[in-house]
């Protein structure tokens, strides 16, 4: 009797260990905060996410968490991106005129950028809005405002203590003034005010807090 020769053995590959990442966590973060930047909170889908990410809802989950949790690390992450942009401006020793110029100019590119037109602030046109239902996202708020704030108050006491402003100068209320004016042309870059108008305004703002130039 003739036995049947069995078939070779398929070559086995190797078990992989685990799905390497198709994207960067940093990369993705970015791009979702554009999106949240753009279009806020509850207009953002997790498809719209998923898409603009490059990433599926489980790969969503598993790397950020749900999309409040996302929403919320991407606020982090834009409060990051802005307080370095500025952190040498309020360092650096300069005339309070010069600083505040640089300060709202800087302020201006990020509210000014995007691809599809101008974002505005994170922190006024989209978060501020979520403050009113959510605890957290509030006190993130709060916490931004009253970081700039003090800064502003910071720049405002060294100019007075230079003999910049005059003795009556307060800079707990110029402080506020100053950030109002942040806060001004960040809700009108949005609705895509010119930067030249908003460059006025500014303008008068800072002749308003430590007095016309000579």
């Amino acid at each position: 009797m003739v036995q049947k020769s069995k078939p070779p053995a398929a070559a086995t590959e190797p078990k992989r260990r685990g799905r390497p990442r198709a994207y960067e966590p940093e990369v993705a973060l970015g791009k979702a905060l554009d999106l949240f930047r753009t279009q806020g909170f509850a207009a953002t889908s997790l498809d719209d996410l998923s898409e603009a990410t490059g990433m599926n809802r489980p790969s969503l989950y598993g790397a950020f968490g749900d999309k409040r949790e996302l929403y919320i690390k991407s606020y982090q992450r834009y409060r990051e991106d802005a307080r370095a942009s500025m952190v040498e401006i309020f360092r650096q020793e300069m005339p309070v005129r010069q600083r505040l110029e640089r300060i709202f100019a800087s302020a201006l590119n990020i509210y000014l950028s995007g691809a599809t037109g101008p974002r505005g602030c994170f922190t006024v046109v989209t978060a501020a809005s979520e403050a009113v239902g959510d605890p957290d996202i509030r006190a993130m708020v709060l916490d931004g405002l009253n970081e700039l704030d003090k800064a502003f108050a910071s720049c405002f006491r060294r100019a007075k203590e230079k003999g910049e402003l005059p003795e009556s100068a307060d800079p707990a209320v110029l402080a506020q003034l100053a950030s109002a004016t942040v806060h001004s042309i960040a809700i009108r870059s949005r609705a895509r005010v010119s930067r030249k108008d908003l460059e006025a305004i500014v303008k008068g703002a800072i002749d308003v807090m430590v007095g016309r130039k000579s």
